[in-house]
């Protein structure tokens, strides 16, 4: 009976992956960029030395849900930022307002049904293997020391001295 429960667990976690899919930045036309869709946009130099006050030194990548967009700005609900050297931070949905001119690309947020699909195949793949197997296969728990009276096993602690 437990073995089931364990097994629909697991189930109900990898489907939910499942739905959520998988998510992708792709290249982004002007004319596709809707208020409401996640973009990204990558930072260029006049917009790293622009915004670095507000948003960070060695901005790379601002990323969240376009509110509105013009031909002189972006504003977005600011979900992350990427920084140059690696790192990212996440951020609340702060409104910031990005001219035009400091963005270098821009990258629109497209569901992917090839990872999706993947991410599903793994998801069935390891619930198959742990209906076929069961709990046992992810490994035991339960480990039992040396039996009573066995010195084969014995271990020795020495102090640690300043």
């Amino acid at each position: 009976m437990h073995l089931v429960r364990s097994v629909r667990r697991v189930v109900w976690i990898f489907t939910a992956m499942s739905l959520a899919g998988c998510y992708t930045f792709q290249p982004a036309r002007q004319s596709d960029l809707i208020p409401g869709r996640v973009i990204a946009l990558d930072i260029n130099d006049r917009g790293r030395v622009a915004l670095g006050g507000t948003i960070g030194p060695e901005l790379s990548q601002v990323e969240g849900s376009l509110v509105s967009m013009d031909s002189s700005e972006y504003v977005l609900h600011v979900s992350g930022v990427h920084f140059l050297r690696g790192g990212e931070q996440v951020w609340k949905g702060e409104l910031v307002h990005i001219k035009t001119d400091f963005v270098e690309s821009r990258y629109e947020r497209q569901f992917s049904t090839v990872r999706s699909v993947l991410l599903g195949a793994i998801a069935v793949g390891a619930v198959a293997y742990v209906a076929a197997k069961g709990l046992s296969a992810l490994g035991s728990g339960d480990v039992s020391g040396p039996a009573k009276g066995d010195t084969s096993a014995v271990t020795t602690r020495v102090p640690r001295r300043p």
